[in-house]
This record gives C-alpha cells, structure tokens and sequence, in this order.
C-alpha cells in the first residue's frame, strides 16, 4: 500500500492554469492601484462635507438618547383591546401588497424589455430609460396624493400609486437582470436565425428568471411596508390607524400595530428567504 500509493499520486496529472486564469487568481492579491489610493482621501473628504451639511451631530443625538428612552417607555404595555381592527386593517395591507406587487411585476416586465440594451433598439431604449427616471424619482406618497384626488379615499388608490412606483424601480433591476445574461445561447439563436421573441422566450426569459422572481419578492416585501406608509394619505391600509394613534397620543394601541406590523413583516421575509432557496 505504501508503494503504490506514491506511484498513483505520481501519475495523477497536475492540471496547469494558463496565463490568463493565472493573473485572475494573482490579481486578488495585488496593492490597489494608485488611482484607488488618491480616491480614499476624496471619499473621506465627500463623507465628511456631507455629515456637515446634513448637520448630522452625534453629540445632539447623545443628549437626544433620553428623549428617544422615554418616547420608547410609553409604547409599554401594548393594548391588544383592539386587536379586530388592527388585523382586519393589516390584511387590506396585506391584499394592496399582493394586487399592487402583480400589477407592478407584469408592467415592470414589459417595460424592462424596452430597458435592456441587449433587447432593445437604442430608440427605445434611451426614451425607455428616461421615462423609469422619472417615475423613479416622484415618491410614492406623491403617487398616492395624485390617486387619492383622482379615485378617492381608499386602498385601490394606494394600489395605482404602488403599481406605479414599482414601473421605476424594479423596471430598472429586471432590465439590468436581463442585461446580464449569458450571451452565447442567445448568439446561437440569432446565428441559427431565431426571431427576437424566439430569443427573449428561449434565450433571456430562462437565465433570468431566477433573479426576476426573487427581485418580485423583494418587490413584495417593499410594498407590504410601502403600504404602511400610504396609508398615512388616505390610501388605505394599516398606515391611516398609526397615524391616528399618534395624534391621539394612544401609545398603547401604536405599539400593537407596530408589534403586529413587525410580526407580518418577519413572516413574509421568512416566506420570501424559503422561496429563494427553492429557486437558487
């Protein structure tokens, strides 16, 4: 045993990197460059004028602790008395997340196909991206203000405006997805004479969709705390009774819908990190 094993790891081939692979692997232990170097005192420098202009101040914040303290004290003990109404409010929540995260993915979707450069002719795709710009940088609460005055007080306007904003942000993130694909099959395919659905369908649609579904559930998580939010102008959903609970300065019934809101939140990210490892 102790002779042959010598003679088989003698025969074993060691396999050899060529060139390229080798300066890969040796470039991850190299000094960064000096173009890096000189960028670290800029980005300390930008850091540093930004934390003065916002007036962020951690001597403030440190005699704010005591304000923070007794603020969080009130909201002990939670008054469960009206659990009903909490519940019933989380689930039109939760029902605007779901319409709102469908309506959003389909037309983020189709809009992400103008989006992506591999795709799109670049007269689409220049007008495509401008357009997700601007949706992109309109808040939601604006989007909710705007339907609220079009289709009333309600959850169905809080739906229009989370379908709306979803068009700017995750329009973008399906059509870097789709930008990063491998580019082989989808040379083979148009080398062989495959047409441009035949190669979104067979080529892009397939590699992406991993990412396109778990970048959905983001989509959901986002919208289930969004909806929290535009409630706050009417647009239905838990976030009308937080306010109100503020106002009134009930603190009892804030730290139920807040515990309720955290429980919701945690179940849902549970069930979107199971989904995700099923997909990847």
């Amino acid at each position: 045993m102790s002779v042959d094993a010598p003679a088989r790891s003698a025969s074993t081939p060691t396999p050899e990197l060529s060139s390229a692979e080798r300066s890969r692997l040796e470039s991850a232990f190299r000094i960064p460059r000096t173009r890096f170097l000189l960028g670290l005192p800029v980005a300390m420098l930008i850091l540093i004028w930004s934390f003065d202009g916002a007036g962020f101040d951690f001597v403030k914040l440190g005699d704010g602790a005591v304000n923070m303290g007794e603020f969080l004290s009130r909201l002990f003990p939670p008054d469960f008395s009206k659990i009903g109404i909490i519940l019933a409010l989380l689930l039109e929540t939760f029902q605007m997340a779901i319409v709102g995260t469908v309506l959003g993915a389909v037309l983020s979707l189709m809009i992400a196909f103008g989006a992506s450069s591999n795709i799109a002719p670049r007269w689409l795709y220049y007008p495509t991206r401008w357009v997700m710009n601007v949706i992109r940088s309109v808040p939601d609460l604006v989007f909710a203000l705007m339907f609220v005055s079009a289709v009333g007080l309600g959850p169905f306007a809080g739906i229009l405006a989370m379908t709306l904003g979803s068009i700017g942000s995750i329009g973008k993130i399906f059509a870097e997805a789709m930008e990063q694909v491998d580019r082989g099959p989808v040379v083979a395919m148009e080398a062989v004479g495959a047409s441009k659905r035949q190669v979104i369908q067979y080529g892009v649609l397939p590699q992406a969709a991993p990412l396109l579904t778990s970048y959905t559930l983001l989509l959901f998580e986002g919208n289930v705390r969004g909806a929290t939010i535009l409630g706050l102008v009417g647009a239905g959903g838990i976030g009308l009774e937080l306010t109100t609970a503020m106002r009134m300065y009930d603190y009892g019934h804030l730290s139920a819908i807040i515990i309720c809101i955290i429980v919701l939140v945690t179940l849902i990210d549970q069930g979107s990190a199971l989904i995700r490892r099923r997909i990847t």
